[in-house]
């Protein structure tokens, strides 16, 4: 899936140099003056990294956020266009301080070249390592003193070229840092490897009785092994996105208006637009289809493998497969903005939010450089004091200087994020905030909207042919202005003609209103249909959901819906119960249908009739008393309360507004994606806290151990590679490999992934 633009497209042919003007074709608009670039920055790898190029970034005139994702090595800079201008030049910005950067663009990768880079410089510190360690075997044995010179100069021949091959992975990071006059991670190693090999040619070049070229190989060995195995961790924990993104197809047939087909680049695709989708091809941008019947695989999107008929009128999104039969399909947004590509964003977005524990990571990180440096050198000059042995109190320094990397405390928090987010996705479940993860684990109370959300929203029409031809087309015609599940039930009851009005507007958790000359038409919440309390003969006490048709007031009709309960929803709030969480429902819908349900799932508190704003009364209500709040619900009437509570999730069938609001979207039928986020989620925070712990473990006894003199730099590696590597691996613990499963059986996206991933 391609993230380039046209205008990218247009800068290839030869389109204008200018930087800025670059970026502001290939910027998107995000409204209200605002537009966002995505850059790719190849060289970030480590937390002072992000926090240079986020503040650069951020001191520019114009550049109101800037957030750097570690794993796709992708900064997103959104800013304010003045007169049609782009900003200073991002770009050039970025190089002053020594990070290459270009517009971002996600074609799929062949290979790796990154870990391919890892892997040589890897193979060649091991094999110098290997050798130079057999001949220190002799001088370990007493060999005499021009044996021992001989092997130590054969030892300097191997390490010297090896030391300049491997190491420049380590020397260009660190020198693109001093050089803009900043630091990072990679200074302090460079500085040990670099006076490690120093003190050695020095004890050969004195014949003295030993040199540490194996110890300086051995440490680059040991480093670049902690550095391939973070690489690889991260690739493996971001290839759900990679995956994703390679369902969409690069390009797509389209339709001319004179008859002509031609093949052009996804990105070309605009709204209106007409596509062909033949039989066994992906769905390249969300549409509707005009022409051709067919079967879809909606498993992408719904969990359900079983194929889904399609047929004209029906809306389509971007990512499912058509298995049968050709289609013609009028796309209804770009590329940029389809469902699949919104589910890349939200799975990237995962890793880069910015919660408490990761600023106390990125706080730390960011002390890093000047403590250490000032630890190593009251270590050697404590020695020098103590001693007078400069040699031995060199030796200290660089242990030192090694041995407190905080790779560990580095990767303690975004690496449980992105092995967090993957799991859940693997679930079904979309995260568009890593900081979600977070609050997430934090809550108590669950609040439930009921029509869409423990139920599916897809309401039926109960007795529709006792009501009157003209007076159903009338309700049709006006529920077809929204996309409430109810509106959307009643518009699919009549397939006759319709009138026209003369105005139509939707109004949150009451209803739409029209008007045709002087008469107003209301279909929607009895009592505001009618402007009046509520009669009882037309709540007549059923459990089904009441809409009711009015004109000036005067009934015209009464809808009975009802709806089919989501899968696994009491077992869901049972898990929910079962882990001490408070469980209400809280909704627009008549009382009786409300209480129906809640006694269905054994919920004993809830309120019905509830307008937006009452809903949102209740989130406050709650959060005053101390409750940290999570709200589950879908349409334009909860967007207000998805918004305010600690943390909310809407399905993937909500309105765009209430996916927008939510933290997570989760894609299936079944409820259990509730249950299942609240349980991964704490057992990310459970080892975010654990890796914190780790981390800080292994420098307070490591530090004392090495200033005291009792760690040689080889001891020194291997210790501080193993730390990153016991992080990552206990990150890892939360995610299991293999097929995920709903519960109710069907198979979720991980298996779309795997088969595009082949």
């Amino acid at each position: 899936m391609t993230c380039c633009s046209p205008s990218e497209t247009a800068l290839a042919l030869g389109a204008p140099s200018n930087p800025t003007e670059e970026l502001l074709l290939a910027s998107r608009d995000l409204g209200d003056g605002l537009r966002q670039t995505d850059l790719s920055v190849p060289r970030v790898h480590c937390a002072a990294c992000i926090a240079s190029v986020e503040k650069t970034l951020r001191a520019l005139p114009g550049v109101t956020y800037a957030r750097v994702n570690l794993s796709t090595k992708r900064v997103t800079v959104k800013w304010t266009a003045t007169n049609e201008r782009a900003p200073a030049d991002l770009i050039g910005a970025l190089g002053k301080i020594g990070y290459e950067a270009h517009l971002f663009c996600a074609e799929p990768k062949v290979g790796d070249p990154e870990y391919a880079r890892l892997i040589r410089a890897l193979a060649v510190a091991g094999f110098s390592a290997m050798n130079i360690m057999l001949l220190s075997v002799s001088v370990w044995s007493g060999a005499d003193a021009a044996t021992r010179l001989a092997f130590h100069w054969l030892s300097a021949a191997l390490a010297l070229p090896a030391i300049a091959y491997s190491g420049r992975i380590f020397y260009s990071s660190a020198w693109a840092a001093l050089r803009n006059g900043r630091t990072n991670m990679d200074v302090p190693i460079s500085i040990g490897v670099t006076l490690a090999v120093g003190l050695s040619l020095y004890d050969t070049i004195h014949n003295a009785p030993h040199a540490y070229f194996d110890a300086a190989t051995s440490l680059l060995f040991f480093l670049l092994i902690g550095r391939t195995l973070d690489h690889v961790m991260r690739e493996r924990a971001r290839s759900a996105v990679a995956g994703l993104a390679r369902l969409s197809p690069q390009g797509a047939t389209v339709l001319d208006p004179d008859g002509q087909r031609r093949y052009v680049p996804l990105a070309e695709i605009e709204p209106g637009t007409t596509i062909l989708v033949a039989a066994g091809d992906r769905v390249p941008v969300d549409g509707e289809i005009v022409a051709g019947n067919s079967e879809l695989d909606s498993s992408l999107v719904t969990g359900e493998s079983a194929p889904k008929r399609a047929e004209p009128g029906m809306p389509l999104q971007a990512g499912l497969l058509n298995l049968t039969g050709p289609l013609s399909v009028r796309a209804t947004a770009r590329a940029e903005d389809s469902f699949l590509a919104e589910m890349v964003r939200m799975m990237e977005a995962a890793e880069g939010g910015r919660a408490r524990y990761r600023r106390l990571a990125d706080r730390a990180a960011a002390l890093y450089s000047p403590v250490v440096h000032t630890i190593a050198l009251l270590s050697f000059l404590g020695w020098i004091f103590a001693t007078g042995d400069w040699h031995a109190s060199i030796t200290i320094a660089i242990a030192v200087l090694i041995i407190t990397c905080p790779c560990a405390l580095g990767l303690a928090v975004p690496i449980v994020q992105v092995v967090a987010a993957r799991r859940l996705f693997e679930r079904g479940i979309m995260v568009k905030d890593g900081s979600a993860l977070e609050r997430l684990a934090e809550i108590d109370t669950v609040l439930f909207d009921k029509t869409g959300t423990l139920t599916l929203g897809r309401p039926k029409l109960v007795g529709a042919e006792a009501i009157a031809p003209s007076v159903l087309g009338l309700a049709a015609a006006i529920a077809g202005h929204s996309r409430h599940p109810v509106a959307a039930a009643i518009a699919a009851a009549h397939a006759g003609e319709t009138p026209a009005f003369d105005s139509i507007e939707e109004l949150p958790g009451l209803g739409v209103e029209a008007r045709s000359g002087n008469a107003l038409y209301r279909l929607g919440r009895p009592e505001w249909a009618l402007g009046r309390d509520c009669p009882d003969y037309i709540e007549d006490g059923s459990a089904a959901s009441i809409t009711v048709l009015t004109r000036d007031g005067e009934l015209l009709a009464r809808f009975a819906l009802e709806d089919r309960m989501r899968a696994d929803a009491r077992r869901t709030l049972d898990t929910l119960a079962d882990r001490q969480l408070a469980v209400e429902i809280v909704s627009g819908d008549r009382r009786e249908a409300v209480e129906a349900l809640a006694a269905q799932l054994g919920v004993e508190h809830f309120s019905s009739k509830l307008l937006p704003s009452e809903k949102l009364a209740r989130i406050d209500e709650l959060g005053t008393a101390g409750r940290k709040v999570m709200m589950v619900g879908d349409g334009l009437n909860d967007a207000p309360a998805l918004a305010a509570a600690h943390v909310s999730m809407a399905p993937a069938t909500a309105a765009d507004i209430g996916r927008n609001a939510a933290d997570f979207v989760f894609l299936h039928e079944s409820l259990s994606a509730v249950s299942d986020a609240f349980e991964i989620t704490r057992k990310a925070g459970t080892l975010i806290r654990q890796n914190f712990v780790l981390a800080v473990t292994y420098n307070a006894i490591a530090v004392p151990i090495a200033v005291f003199g009792y760690v040689t730099p080889l001891v020194a590696a291997v210790a501080m590679s193993l730390s990153s590597v016991l992080v990552v691996a206990n990150a890892l613990r939360l995610g299991a490999p293999g097929r995920a499963k709903a519960s109710n059986g069907t198979v979720v996206p991980t298996m779309q992934i795997a088969m595009a991933e082949r």
